[in-house]
């Protein structure tokens, strides 16, 4: 898979991948994964709210 970056954000990720001891590879996963599992993460908002009448 090749992945076309600005020139501003390749620059981003390679120091961010250094900072966080992480291939650059690796620094683009991260944040991918962390976006999936947060979507397959059932909401734990109640779907109401709890009635407050005496």
């Amino acid at each position: 898979m090749a992945l076309r970056l600005p020139d501003d954000v390749h620059a981003r990720l390679i120091t961010h991948a250094a900072t966080d001891r992480r291939s650059h590879n690796s620094q683009i996963v991260h944040p991918l994964e962390t976006t999936l599992d947060a979507d397959e993460t059932p909401d734990e908002t109640p779907d109401e709210t709890p009635d407050e009448s005496p």
